[in-house]
C-alpha cells in the first residue's frame, strides 16, 4: 500500500474527529489554541493507536486467511465507509450547535468527555488496523500518517467550527465514508486482477 492509499485512509478515518472537532470549535465561547492542540493531541493518538492494535490482533490470524485477504480488508473498509455514509443521513436533520462535544456549557474542554469521544471515534480504525496485518502494511509508518493527519484535521476543525455552521460536518463525514469505500474497492479490484 502506498503513501496515497495510506494518506486517504488517514484522511478517511479522521472525519469523525474532525466533525466531532467541529462541534468542539461551535461548543466554545471563543477560539483557543491550546484547546485546539489538546483536541488534536487527543484524537491524533486514539486514531494511532487503533490500528496498532488491530494490527497485533490481525498478525495473530493473517497468514491463516490469506487467501481471502483482499476480500476481508474490503469488506471493513466498505463497512465502515458505509456505516459513516448511514450515520450522516440518520443524522442529517441533528443540529451539530446543539452538541457542546467535549466542552462544558462555557465551553471549557473536560479531559473525560474528550478522552471518550477520542476512543469513539477510533473505534473504526481499528479495525482498518486488522486489514493492515492481512496487506502486509507498514504499520508504523501507517500509525504516524494515521495520527498526524488526524492531528492536524482536528485542530482545523475545532478553527472551522468557531468560524463556520454546522454544514460542514455533514459534508465531511460523507467524504470519509466515500474515500474509505473507494479505498477498499481499489483493494479489491488489485488482487483481483
Amino acid at each position: 500500500m502506498g503513501i496515497v492509499e495510506l494518506l486517504l485512509i488517514a484522511i478517511g478515518l479522521s472525519m469523525d474527529a474532525f466533525a466531532v472537532a467541529v462541534c468542539t470549535g461551535l461548543g466554545q465561547t471563543r477560539f483557543k489554541i491550546s484547546d485546539a492542540l489538546l483536541v488534536g493531541l487527543f484524537f491524533g493518538a486514539a486514531q494511532a493507536g487503533m490500528p496498532a492494535l488491530g494490527y497485533l490482533v490481525g498478525s495473530g490470524f493473517s497468514e491463516k486467511i490469506s487467501f481471502i485477504d483482499h476480500w476481508v480488508a474490503f469488506a471493513i473498509l466498505v463497512a465502515i465507509g458505509g456505516k459513516m455514509l448511514v450515520d450522516t443521513h440518520k443524522e442529517k436533520k441533528n443540529d451539530c450547535a446543539n452538541i457542546t462535544g467535549p466542552c462544558t456549557a462555557d465551553g471549557a474542554l473536560t479531559f473525560s468527555k474528550l478522552f471518550l469521544l477520542a476512543i469513539a471515534t477510533s473505534i473504526d480504525a481499528l479495525a482498518v488496523g486488522v486489514s493492515f496485518a492481512f496487506l502486509n502494511v507498514k504499520i508504523i509508518f501507517a500509525v504516524c500518517i494515521i495520527g498526524l493527519t488526524t492531528f492536524v484535521l482536528s485542530i482545523v476543525g475545532v478553527r472551522v467550527g468557531s468560524l463556520c455552521n454546522t454544514r460542514f460536518r455533514f459534508w465531511a463525514n460523507i467524504a470519509g465514508g466515500v474515500m474509505l469505500i473507494a479505498i477498499g474497492a481499489k483493494i479489491l479490484i488489485e488482487h483481483l486482477v
